[in-house]
């Protein structure tokens, strides 16, 4: 029986047959498999103004293996227009939003599958959520990376070649009209940013997790390619509705840690963390902060994609993709089902590696162990993040002076001011999940120290988070945060701290007594955020350590 015979079969269904009519359905279509599409299209995102022509190909899928396809839309926001300002506290929270939005619209209308088209941070992620959550049958389908930019035979990153660009530009280093032919040449076109940043790093982890079609991930925006994917989603969709094939019998334990594992050996976003723990909520599948560095420390480092390498997305796209990686994993692979009928060990057994130092063999890996690194003490009780792949070998153990901020704008001013000295942590509190609120990602001020050339001398630590495209010694996710009352608050200038990739540590050199009787004192400033949503967010919402998920005990 399809979940739509809800509002389609049996007399008292009559007045539900009279509003579908009044779409255009026919009697016929009334017998046909009911297929939501949930798009994040929208006009403010260049991961996402191409993908009308994707709703088209999706569209032409469904009808052609006979669904009755159903567009909705979902919000999106652009990380990188939000960046440095009061827009960076809702992507992260908005996760919420698109999950609850994707499930709300999928319920009431009784669909019997899923298409999610999707591509940037926070959208990926929220709709694998109410995947999870509503377990009918569902395919992602992401966009696509962005080409390279280029200035004559100079490949371009946004990230690298913008954010990093304003401290050089600052200091007389670049000039005005560089910075402005950068600004036009960065970004040609459609896609997600064109590293391994957290756009690209979940697109990579949906088709590892066997969520999207093969090929998926690195299929770059606005290519034939793609739109052949998106058809044959649509087309797969009703497949797995004829076969009964939920997300439940493809995401699970197994599954995720795939994902881990190829996030581990990409050396992909220290976000991903975030989204991978809320995932494997909404799956009911309990994966531990610990989990990630048990699985870094078994993953080899295989790939140098920007923003910790040079290369680019599009890069591993012609090195194989997604399958390749796959294919030099598969002896630690766990098998299991994916979307595409195939098993994921089937799938990298097919696959074929196209340049071999793009996809590296593991005996010849840039590092033994993954892109991440998970750090605990006294600082962190809960833990904290590290894209240790972006780290130098000099910076893996940094001992250094404590310069204390309560916002992302009070330290960015510090550095652009060239206030920051050598042999600092600077330690940015109050940005958490609850006291930010949301989270804010501070990429602004880490590109700002690499391009002050101060990558080398000066750590970053913080209860916020980072971009997927923040390389050097930064560390985020300090849990429990400041305004949870966590170690972070009572950090004070001068304050000897520790930072030992290596041995996983992130010490504060203060007594126990001493660091009791500072908590205790602690006076926390006054909310960020008082007004709207995310307000209400603020109260709900949980640890970084956790997910920052939305607590269900209230």
């Amino acid at each position: 029986m399809l979940r739509s015979e809800k509002i389609k079969k049996g007399l008292e269904r009559a007045p539900h047959r009279a509003l579908l009519f009044a779409t255009g359905l026919s009697r016929s279509d009334l017998k046909k498999p009911f297929i939501a599409v949930a798009s994040s299209y929208n006009d403010f995102i260049p991961g996402h103004v191409g993908m009308r022509d994707l709703e088209r190909f999706i569209e032409r899928g469904i009808i052609s293996a006979g669904g009755v396809p159903f567009f909705f839309g979902v919000p999106g926001i652009c990380d990188g227009i939000a960046m440095g300002h009061e827009g960076m506290h809702y992507p992260l929270a908005s996760r919420e939003l698109i999950a609850d939005s994707v499930e709300s619209v999928a319920k009431a209308h009784c669909v019997d599958g899923l298409v999610c088209l999707a591509n940037c941070d926070k959208i990926t992620p929220g709709m694998l959520m109410a995947i999870a959550r509503l377990n009918i049958p569902a395919i992602m389908i992401t966009a696509g990376p962005m080409l390279s930019g280029r200035i004559g035979k100079k490949k371009l990153s946004f990230v690298r070649d913008t954010f990093e660009a304003l401290a050089l530009t600052q200091h007389g280093e670049m000039t005005p009209e560089e910075l402005s032919c950068l600004e036009m040449e960065a970004c040609p076109g459609q896609g997600s940013c064109q590293g391994l940043y957290t756009a690209n790093t979940m697109a990579c982890l949906t088709e590892a997790m066997g969520m999207s079609l093969p090929g998926c991930a690195t299929g770059l925006a606005g290519m034939a390619k793609k739109k052949r994917i998106a058809q044959a989603s649509g087309e797969r969709i009703v497949r797995l509705v004829r076969e009964s094939i939920a997300p439940g019998k493809i995401m699970n334990k197994k599954s995720l840690e795939n994902a881990i594992m190829v996030d581990m050996a990409l050396g992909g976003s220290s976000n991903t963390i975030l989204h991978l723990l809320a995932i494997a909520n909404e799956c009911k599948v309990n994966i531990p902060l610990e989990r990630f560095d048990e699985i870094s420390k078994q993953t080899p480092h295989i790939t140098s994609l920007r923003p910790g390498g040079e290369y680019f997305m599009e890069d591993l796209e012609y090195a194989g993709g997604i399958p390749a990686v796959l294919k030099r994993l598969s002896e630690k692979l766990k098998d299991n089902l994916t979307v595409s009928g195939q098993m994921i060990k089937q799938i990298a057994s097919s696959a074929q590696i196209f340049d071999e130092d793009v996809i590296r063999p593991l005996d010849k890996a840039l590092q033994r162990e993954g892109g991440m690194a998970i750090l605990f003490g006294n600082l962190a009780p809960e833990g904290a993040v590290v894209k240790q792949s972006a780290v130098s070998d000099k910076m893996l153990y940094f001992k250094g002076k404590a310069r204390v901020y309560n916002s992302e704008e009070e330290v960015m001013q510090e550095i652009l001011d060239g206030k920051v000295k050598k042999g600092t942590v600077l330690v940015v509190r109050y940005e958490g999940p609850c006291g930010g609120p949301g989270m804010r990602e501070m990429l602004a001020p880490t590109a700002a120290i690499v391009g002050m050339g101060l990558a080398e001398d000066v750590a970053l630590i913080t209860d916020g988070r980072f971009s997927g495209g923040t390389r050097g010694p930064c560390l985020g996710h300090v849990s429990p945060e400041a305004s949870a009352g966590g170690p972070i608050a009572a950090v004070k200038n001068n304050d000897e701290i520790i930072i030992d990739i290596r041995k996983r540590k992130l010490h504060l050199c203060v007594d126990k007594k001493e660091l009791n009787q500072r908590l205790r004192k602690v006076r926390h400033p006054q909310p960020k955020v008082t007004t709207g949503w995310l307000a209400r967010y603020a109260k709900l919402v949980s640890s970084a350590s956790t997910g920052a998920i939305l607590k269900s005990d209230f």
